[in-house]
């Protein structure tokens, strides 16, 4: 195999790792803050405005974590550095 298809297949085997990886964390961070919301409505009810906002704010920072690795991703598949460099070299 040539090195074209070598950076190809470790473009898109970093890609999957990078959001299959990069979006664990956030889905399990969502789920135990919506948890833990839930619960602290369940015992405070009278302060469901104020834990819902907060809430959202966190699950907002915690989404970020995701839209990065989905970005990390996109990169390497679209915007390569070494892919250019390779077919610039290679005259294709």
């Amino acid at each position: 195999m040539d090195n074209l298809g070598l950076i190809g297949i470790a473009s898109i085997l970093g890609s999957a790792l990078s959001i299959g990886l990069g979006a664990i964390g956030p889905a399990i961070g969502e789920g135990l803050g919506l948890a833990n919301a839930l619960r602290a409505i369940a015992q405070q009810p009278d302060k469901a405005n104020t834990i819902t906002r907060t809430l959202f704010v966190g699950m907002a920072f915690i989404e970020s974590t995701a839209i990065y690795a989905f970005i990390v991703s996109i990169i390497l598949i679209f915007a390569n550095p070494f892919w250019n460099h390779f077919l610039n070299q290679g005259g294709g």
